[in-house]
């Protein structure tokens, strides 16, 4: 048929349905025509379109509504898109402004379709929770060294590869627990269950997956670590109900995301020394605290909606005077564990490099800006960084070498 004679029957069938059915409205405009650019530009094809329906005194018949649907889905639509259409905003965790289109992670370019619900359950995309999860188990790693000595790489490959499947384990049962909020959240109605790209049953079948690859990298430790790592899994089951029942699931977030403090020195020492473990973890407790009430207030609106509780809501108006606190003791814990495990001079000065950072992004953050909150969140991962480069230097062979020189030119002259 000709292209003139399906422009005609498509308008005749349009208004055949004009005359039985309410108007079309859209905005903010109407779409070009496809046959006048034959590759429309992306804002055009992403035009929303409201149907509202009135009952239908002379409903068509099949015949004619079937031609319709034809006209109307064959040609005044196109049959391609540049990107996937999505009803739902972009994430500020993707690192964008509202309204401002983000760019496809490497998951949705590289990843086969199928396993992509599966990456992004995971996280996959969005690595911060895995740098995060691994810093406190590079500390432990880089303090249990003997001094002089640098740390275990082989430690430090294991749990870096046990922090990306534990993190993904419990994204896997926080998503699973939460899918019935998740799709009440505009940051969180695109994850894989909320959004029904996957059902529950396939989620307990990845999650056994991660488990058991989990299992064993475990099984590759003492019989102490084995033990202390299986008992963190309590935490990983129990910390998405907390924000159910308490103002304060940020702390128990603290206690899983930290666990890596004790199983690291663990792996190495085969036991823990409390003197320089405790301080340790606490430090770690104190430091998720601060970044995650920044994160929790990307979603305090929609928390109060749905009815569940963050550190976020708990401290109002006052939270940079409870993270400035948090922050303070997290760089305390960190100055005592390093004294108590005898660490060289030079970890003093560069924690306060450390420190400064911290104090940067609590007095600089803007928490009624979802965006800014997101940046100061992922910027942890530099904080992370410093205090597992400061331990390292402080181990380092030549540092332990210029330690016990200035010592010597001190007792001797």
């Amino acid at each position: 048929m000709a292209p003139s004679a399906l422009l005609r029957a498509a308008a005749a069938a349009l208004r055949r349905r004009a005359r039985i059915a309410a108007p079309l409205t859209h905005t903010p405009t109407p779409p070009p025509f496809p046959f006048d650019d034959p590759t429309p530009n992306p804002a055009a094809r992403r035009h929303l379109i409201t149907l509202t329906r009135r009952p239908c005194p002379n409903p068509p018949s099949a015949a004619a509504a079937a031609a319709a649907s034809y006209y109307v889905d064959r040609i005044l639509l196109p049959s391609t898109f540049s990107r996937p259409l999505s009803t739902s905003s972009r994430s500020t965790d993707e690192g964008k402004e509202d309204g401002v289109p983000a760019a496809a992670s490497w998951v949705e370019r590289r990843l086969p379709e199928a396993a992509r619900p599966y990456a992004m359950l995971a996280r996959l995309d969005k690595p911060i929770g895995t740098w995060l999860l691994a810093w406190p188990c590079m500390w432990s790693i880089t303090i249990a060294a003997m001094p002089g000595e640098l740390p275990d790489l082989k430690m430090l490959g294991l749990f870096g590869c046990g922090a990306i499947l534990l993190r993904g384990a419990g994204c896997t049962v926080n998503d699973l627990l939460d899918r019935d909020i998740d799709n009440k959240v505009e940051r969180t109605k695109s994850r894989p269950f909320a959004s029904r790209a996957l059902t529950p049953t396939q989620g307990v079948c990845f999650l056994g997956s991660q488990l058991l690859l989990g299992l064993g990298i475990l099984l590759q430790l003492n019989n102490f670590s084995r033990v202390l790592g299986a008992s963190s899994l309590l935490l990983v089951f129990s910390y998405p109900l907390m924000k159910r029942f308490t103002f304060w699931p940020q702390a128990f977030l603290g206690l899983t995301f930290n666990w890596g403090a004790l199983l690291g020195w663990a792996a190495i020492k085969g036991s823990l020394h409390p003197a320089v473990i405790l301080p340790l973890y606490t430090a770690g407790i104190c430091w998720t605290l601060v970044y995650d009430t920044i994160y929790a207030h990307q979603d305090k609106e929609d928390d109060l909606k749905v009815g569940v509780k963050s550190t976020a809501l708990r401290f109002g108006d006052l939270t940079k005077q409870w993270i400035s606190a948090f922050g303070a003791a997290s760089i305390g814990g960190l100055a005592l564990s390093g004294y108590n495990a005898e660490l060289a001079w030079p970890y003093y000065p560069l924690l306060t490099a450390a420190a400064a950072q911290l104090a940067w992004q609590i007095s600089t953050v803007d928490l009624s800006d979802r965006a800014d909150c997101n940046r100061k969140f992922l910027s942890n991962k530099w904080f992370g960084a410093l205090s597992s480069l400061l331990i390292v230097l402080s181990r380092s062979p030549g540092c332990i070498l210029r330690h016990e020189w200035r010592l010597d030119a001190v007792v001797f002259g």
